[in-house]
């Protein structure tokens, strides 16, 4: 099973509760989307490693750190995604940004792939998959399983909320899958949105209907 990180500083749950209402406007949701974003990569990039280097300070010469190893890929799920990217990017401005578009059909619930644009080094980069809401888990599992086919194999998926269902079976369909997020809601209802959750991400996130 995977491993599920629940993000409990102030911050981060204050701004979510924000995010929750029903009354915070378009605006102040994707600005608020963003600035999650952005703590939540704190944590996100943790283990990128490291290596030592000699830099010539002002007044010496230090020995100190900076990022090696593997690149990072962001990869937002179309449209909702897009509202994590920048403050992700903010923290890490040298990461390529890939996309891949998916819809979820309003019958079986299940995702639509309608797009796909990846860094062509995609299996030479760590990714990180952004989506707002992990409800269902069908555009999570099909983002990962078409992300493996390119060759990709150090995948995360990083959300703002998730529903128990769909956790259990992203972890389930992909255990070697960390999945980050900042609360984890109770079930789902009938039309396959997350109770209590925010709504639908996209609309808030751009106005829309």
């Amino acid at each position: 099973m995977s491993e599920v990180f629940v993000f409990d500083h102030p911050l981060i749950q204050h701004k979510i509760s924000l995010l929750r209402d029903k009354n915070t406007s378009s605006k102040e949701f994707r600005e608020l989307a963003s600035e999650i974003s952005m703590l939540m990569g704190y944590e996100v990039t943790r283990d990128i490693p490291l290596k030592e280097v000699e830099i010539e300070t002002p007044v010496g010469t230090a020995k100190t750190k900076i990022i090696s190893g593997k690149k990072l890929a962001f990869v937002p799920i179309l449209r909702a995604g897009l509202g994590m990217v920048d403050g992700m990017l903010s923290l890490v401005p040298m990461a390529r940004v890939g996309h891949i578009g998916l819809y979820r059909d309003p019958e079986t619930l299940e995702p639509v792939e309608y797009y796909c644009k990846l860094p062509d080094d995609i299996a030479n980069r760590d990714v990180v998959v952004l989506d707002p809401m992990l409800a269902t888990g069908g555009s999570a599992c099909d983002a990962v399983r078409f992300l493996k086919k390119h060759g990709a194999k150090n995948i995360k998926f990083v959300c703002l909320i998730a529903s128990k269902e769909g956790v259990r079976r992203l972890s389930t369909e992909h255990p070697d899958v960390g999945i980050y997020c900042a609360a984890v809601d109770e079930h789902l209802n009938d039309l396959g949105y997350i109770v209590p959750g925010l709504g639908d991400a996209g609309d808030r996130l751009f106005g829309t209907k």
